[in-house]
């Protein structure tokens, strides 16, 4: 029997290529609002909303609104397109009797975005767990092994997949094997935080990624 039983997937990077576009929106929103800070906007990602609001704009009530605001018209008009393969590589992980759950830093707004851009979208997860279901938020571990809990499972029996610094420490912390998409970063930025790095899914299926996986001691 296959030691792996589930599969967890960040969002934004991971599932769907849409970092460039979340680069172009923070990059406006730092420059108008806190262009003290030279680019401000790598700073965040991986991050909540709530999270970059209490280090980066604490205080700023109304600048906060009107960056909410500006984020929920940007999001509706956002692109959701798959990272290359997603479709192919979770279709084999489900048909080889593995779980699969969202684990993001986004909230249930942003999702019913991806709901009405893809209506098949929840039928390729069992859970899809929102940043309203986590106490921290990434590099804590907490997400991930909430993803873990909710089938019932070990964290070493499920394994996790990220993009962003604070995602991938965020598996590591949880002690699941990382695999980490080169969408975001380059591969050998990344590389020290990953049992495998990918620029995509073309070609991958479970047995690939089992392959890769330095046995956690």
């Amino acid at each position: 029997m296959n030691k792996y039983q589930a599969a967890l997937f960040d969002l934004d990077g991971v599932v769907f290529d849409t970092e460039p576009q979340y680069t172009i929106f923070w990059r406006s929103m730092c420059e108008k609002y806190r262009p003290d800070i030279p680019e401000l906007w790598n700073k965040f990602k991986g991050q909540t909303l709530v999270q970059i609001f209490d280090q980066y704009f604490g205080g700023m009530s109304q600048i906060q609104a009107e960056i909410v605001e500006a984020l929920n018209a940007y999001e509706k008009g956002m692109k959701y397109q798959y990272v290359t393969g997603f479709e192919e590589f979770i279709t084999d992980l489900r048909a080889n009797g593995l779980k699969t759950a969202v684990v993001t830093s986004s909230n249930q707004e942003k999702m019913r975005n991806v709901y009405r851009s893809h209506p098949e979208f929840q039928q390729l997860f069992d859970r899809i767990l929102t940043s309203e279901d986590f106490s921290a938020s990434k590099p804590d571990p907490d997400c991930y092994l909430k993803g873990a809990a909710v089938f019932g499972l070990r964290p070493d029996q499920c394994i996790g997949f990220e993009d962003s610094f604070n995602g991938l420490k965020a598996v590591r912390a949880a002690h699941m094997p990382v695999i980490g998409l080169a969408t975001t970063n380059s591969q050998e930025a990344i590389q020290s935080y990953c049992d495998a790095v990918l620029d995509d899914y073309q070609g991958i299926n479970l047995q690939k990624i089992i392959a890769s996986i330095t046995p956690i001691q």
